[in-house]
């Protein structure tokens, strides 16, 4: 099916949460779970293959900033321990989840943009 509308900027539309290629459509039809085509332009979301990509850059990217943050609240303040279980473990939860999201829409975008696919054994 050729696409006759105007290309949306995948990236940004990836960390949206929409279609790459049209930029309305929405890409998740779930929390993480991607859509099975774009309601607006028809884009086939089977190309669409993250795998645990998101999670690994949101695991680097939370892991630095919240045990930076755990250092120099110990070494500045030196609270009890329940005091960082209080505040740091649901900050954990709250900024993993977050950014797991527009990390997924990130990396579909990018496998948009780039056109990347599955290799191929050829014979």
């Amino acid at each position: 099916m050729e696409y006759k509308g105007i290309e949306a900027d995948a990236v940004s539309a990836g960390l949206r949460g929409r279609c790459p290629r049209c930029g309305e459509g929405r890409l998740f039809s779930g929390f993480i779970s991607v859509a099975p085509s774009c309601r607006a332009c028809g884009l086939d979301y089977k190309f669409a293959d993250s795998g645990d990509g998101p999670a690994v850059f949101v695991i680097l990217l939370a892991g630095f900033f919240i045990i930076g943050l755990t250092l120099w609240t110990e070494i500045r303040y030196e609270p009890p321990m329940w005091v960082h279980l209080v505040i740091f473990l649901p900050m954990t939860l709250i900024v993993c989840l977050g950014l797991l999201r527009p990390m997924k829409g990130l990396a579909i975008g990018l496998q948009y943009k780039n056109r990347a696919e599955q290799g191929r054994r050829v014979e």
